[in-house]
C-alpha cells in the first residue's frame, strides 16, 4: 500500500513539533509566576521603602516569624535561580555572600524592586508590586541567616 508523501511529511512535521515542545518542557525552569507570601504576624512597613533591613535587629518570636516567612518566600520565588539555601549553581549570584549591612541592603533593594536586565534580556524579574516590602525584607533576613560555607 503506497502512502501519500503529504501524509508522510505531515507525520514527520508533527513528530518534530512534539519533540521540540517536549524538549522545551524539560529545559524550562517551570512556572516563574511570583508566588504569594503570607506575612501574617508582621506589622506593615508602609508604602515608603526602607533603605535598610528593618528586621536585621529583630529577635525572639519576631525573628523566628521573619526567618520562617523568608525561608518559605525564598523557596517559592528565588530558589529556582539562586539555588536551595541560596547556594547558587553559578547562573545567578550566590546570595550568601551579599554584604549584611546597609550597602548590601542598597544592592538588594535595587534588584528586588527593579529586577536586572542585561543586553535586553531580563535576568531577574522586578518584584515591586508583586511581593510586599515585608515579604522581600523577610527573604533578605532569611538569606542573612544562612551560613556562608557549604
Amino acid at each position: 500500500m503506497m502512502r501519500s508523501p503529504f501524509l508522510l511529511l505531515s507525520a514527520v512535521l508533527l513528530a518534530a513539533v512534539l519533540a521540540i515542545a517536549a524538549a522545551g518542557q524539560l529545559l524550562a525552569h517551570g512556572d516563574v509566576q511570583p508566588q504569594a507570601v503570607d506575612t501574617t504576624g508582621l506589622e506593615s512597613l508602609g508604602k515608603e521603602w526602607r533603605v535598610e533591613n528593618p528586621y536585621r535587629e529583630s529577635n525572639g518570636k519576631i525573628q523566628v516569624i521573619v526567618v520562617e516567612i523568608g525561608s518559605s518566600a525564598y523557596n517559592q520565588n528565588c530558589a529556582r535561580c539562586h539555588g536551595l539555601e541560596a547556594k547558587s549553581g553559578g547562573l545567578a549570584p550566590d546570595l550568601r555572600f551579599l554584604e549584611e549591612d546597609a550597602s548590601g541592603d542598597e544592592w538588594y533593594v535595587q534588584r528586588v524592586r527593579n529586577g536586572f536586565h542585561q543586553n535586553g534580556v531580563t535576568k531577574m524579574p522586578a518584584y515591586e508590586g508583586l511581593l510586599s516590602q515585608e515579604a522581600l525584607w523577610c527573604i533578605r533576613t532569611y538569606v542573612d541567616s544562612l551560613p556562608e560555607e557549604d
